[in-house]
């Protein structure tokens, strides 16, 4: 499908406001930079996974005011260096911890808080602004949390995890409920909505996945032993060449290819590398899905009314201008969003052929995947970029975006560091209902590549 004049002269603007952005963040960025390493966790019980730690809480070889006090002294050392909980709740965490102790104290055994309480005493994170991406996987990353909740309607749970080197999970869409989400979602986008678990340790997604699906997690078949052997594999290095995202990093690339070769090497398998023409018009697709009625003929909010917040109505090419002199109180991506959405607007015709192209290509991939295959595709196009870079590229997010509205569970994957020491990873993808097989993969993955990386290696 051609881009339409208008997509065109948008893609072009973007370009070239995209290739002035970085060469003005690269002048401001040339200063010398002071030093924030984080340093590594000291405390031996800030590198348990979340399974191990519910063990030894319910064995009593621990209290569990030991651990938040722990995980409590973790934030404070490292919160000044990395800004991501903004907001602390220590003192009723500890309250809660006490009242822990006391339950395992008064327990007659450990089967029953094991079946019933999973995670008891385990300390966990939740984003403040719910929607909002960074901080949750910043904080896991820096061994400050066990578990964390994200949400996820273009990547929000899979790009900050592979940005920050962690475990990060987009269930089946409809699996894990989405009540208590801000903002919340309306109309068709409830459909794209998804709730899911973000942790340092791959055997902690399906640990969370469980507890947060409640009675929906039969449908994942979690239960079923899942044979690597018998997986079909697939890979597709890129999405294609589409005018609206950067390139694939050739580091992205290499990571990706060592995973295919120990693949084909250790379990023997063959990876089929396949090329899916419409993944090329991932950002399009999303953008027409997200903005089509539902099947109630409602129609989508749309984004230019939530930069509103119900107040005055937002111009995004007016907000362009006043972005381009510093008086926006938008930001470029936002704008940029919004300049589309009203540019897919004025093509209704276009807009529909791109829905009917998503439905087309939600198709082709269930037929793809079937019953036992897993697709590589990468997590982002680039490697974790500077602050404020993201900007000039707004549309990236695309390479998680696409399995939002197509419905599909992924699991993003770290895959070690870069030669930067920047954080690699990958993204798995299956049929609906298939998350058993993605996160089987990723703890296959895990041991094979090392996973989280302990903060002050590098």
């Amino acid at each position: 499908m051609a881009l339409s004049r208008a997509e065109r002269c948008v893609a072009r603007l973007l370009r070239l406001l995209s290739r002035a952005c970085l060469a003005l963040l690269a002048l401001v960025a040339r200063g010398p930079a002071p030093p924030r390493a984080v340093p590594p966790p000291g405390h031996p019980l800030l590198l348990l996974p979340a399974r191990r730690l519910a063990a030894r809480l319910r064995a009593r070889q621990v209290t569990c005011v030991e651990v938040v006090e722990a995980y409590v002294e973790r934030i404070r050392e490292v919160n000044p260096l990395i800004n991501a909980v903004v907001k602390d709740r220590f003192e009723e965490a500890l309250q809660e911890a006490r009242q822990v102790d006391q339950l395992l104290s008064e327990s007659p055994g450990n089967d029953c808080l094991e079946e019933k309480f999973p995670l008891l005493g385990v300390p966990i994170t939740v984003k403040e602004a719910f929607s909002l991406h960074g901080g949750e996987g910043c904080v896991l990353a820096a061994a400050c949390s066990v578990t964390g909740v994200g949400s996820d309607i273009g990547g929000s749970i899979r790009m900050p995890a592979f940005f920050n080197g962690i475990f990060g999970h987009k269930p089946t869409t409809g699996v894990v409920p989405n009540d208590g989400q801000f903002p919340n979602a309306q109309g068709v986008r409830t459909s794209f909505l998804c709730t899911g678990p973000m942790c340092r340790y791959a055997e902690d997604l399906e640990l969370m996945l469980r507890v947060m699906a409640g009675p929906s997690v039969d449908k994942l078949r979690l239960n079923e032993k899942v044979s690597l052997e018998k997986i079909r594999f697939l890979c597709m290095d890129h999405d294609g060449g589409s005018v609206f995202v950067s390139p694939v990093d050739k580091e992205i690339l290499q990571a990706q290819k060592k995973v295919v070769e120990h693949l084909e090497s250790e379990l023997g398998v063959q990876v089929q590398h396949v090329a899916i023409h419409k993944m090329k018009y991932s950002f399009q697709i999303w953008s027409a899905m997200m903005s089509s009625k539902d099947s109630d003929g409602q129609e989508a909010q749309l984004f230019t009314d939530l930069l509103g917040d119900h107040g005055k109505p937002v111009w995004p090419l007016w907000e362009l201008v006043k972005w381009l002199v510093g008086m926006s109180s938008h930001t470029l991506p936002a704008i940029a969003l919004g300049l589309t959405e009203k540019v897919m607007k004025l093509n209704p015709g276009g807009n529909a052929k791109l829905v009917s192209m998503g439905k087309s290509l939600q198709e082709e991939m269930e037929a793809l995947l079937g019953p036992d295959g897993v697709l590589l595709y990468p997590s982002h196009p680039t490697i974790a970029p500077k602050h404020n870079s993201p900007i000039c590229m707004p549309f990236n997010f695309a390479y998680t975006a696409i399995f939002n509205v197509l419905g599909l569970p992924v699991t993003q994957c770290p895959l070690g560091l870069s030669s930067e020491g920047l954080p690699l990873g990958i993204q798995l993808v299956a049929a609906p209902y298939n998350d058993h097989l993605t996160l089987a993969v990723a703890r296959y993955l895990e041991e094979a590549f090392g996973g989280w990386v302990l903060p002050g290696k590098v």
